[in-house]
């Protein structure tokens, strides 16, 4: 399954016996400078630096990181097109009528736009691409309870994780079996037999949630999950290497906060 492979991985790369608090300030702290950058300076050396990170250190295979990308890449496209034909600020660049009721416009505004949004969020998957393959989703539980985050919201977080991808495992299973069985010849069929997964997705998912409920109350569940500490030691050299790192990148981002590829700044 997708979510066993993914967790191999986070358990078996190189960056694996780091503590997690360092995996973790860098990830987060690469998407919120990439998210508040006036700049595609900022972001693109993230990109770089990040994903030099992921695939040189981590060992993680460049076309699976790049098939993990191309997933919300589609999405992050499509939205900064959009941006670039609506958003009209500054000299027009390109124009094109359809017919005589829409005007297509480009300007320098809206293209520095697009392309500044896009650098942030290839910029932010990478990030966040880094922690999900370099730190097991154990250790990011473990480290959330000593940081005195309820432990009502990481149990409910730690069963959200769970039945999302079993959720997806049984969409996957049934889907296949409709298709080996020509339920998706035609539109008609495919309505029919995607409202019959819907609903076979409801029940199985929550015949799966009570056969969960009974297997942790035989097992004595008292209201929390055991959460092993099995980390590695904290390394304070790296952490303040991976906060200088942070501290340029957000230098860069304030000093370079005015450039733009096309036109003047604005």
């Amino acid at each position: 399954m997708y979510y066993e492979f993914l967790e191999d991985i986070a358990q078996t790369n190189r960056l694996r016996d780091l503590h997690p608090l360092i995996k973790i300030i860098l990830g987060l702290g690469c998407i919120l400078i990439s998210v508040s950058s006036q700049s595609i300076v900022a972001p693109l050396i993230i990109i770089i630096t990040i994903s030099f990170a992921t695939i040189f250190l981590a060992g993680i295979d460049f076309r699976f990181y790049l098939k993990l990308l191309l997933i919300p890449l589609g999405f992050a496209v499509l939205s900064v097109i959009v941006i670039v034909f609506m958003r009209n600020s500054g000299q027009i660049l390109f124009s094109y009528p359809l017919g005589d009721w829409f005007l297509l416009t480009v300007s320098y505004g809206s293209l520095n736009e697009g392309i500044l949004i896009f650098s942030r969020v290839f910029a932010g998957m990478c990030s966040l691409f880094f922690i999900s393959l370099t730190t097991p989703v154990t250790e990011t539980f473990g480290l959330a309870v000593r940081c005195r985050i309820p432990g009502e919201f990481i149990d409910l977080s730690m069963l959200i994780y769970r039945f999302i991808f079993v959720l997806i495992e049984q969409a996957a299973q049934i889907y296949n079996a409709q298709h080996m069985r020509l339920g998706y010849g035609n539109l008609k069929e495919g309505i029919n037999s995607f409202g019959m997964m819907a609903g076979a997705l409801f029940i199985n998912t929550w015949n799966a949630a009570e056969n969960l409920i009974m297997a942790m109350d035989s097992r004595c569940y008292d209201g929390r999950f055991a959460m092993p500490d099995d980390s590695a030691a904290m390394s304070f050299p790296l952490l303040c290497l991976v906060i200088v790192y942070l501290m340029v990148n957000t230098g860069i981002a304030v000093y370079t906060s005015g450039f733009v590829l096309f036109g003047v700044a604005y």
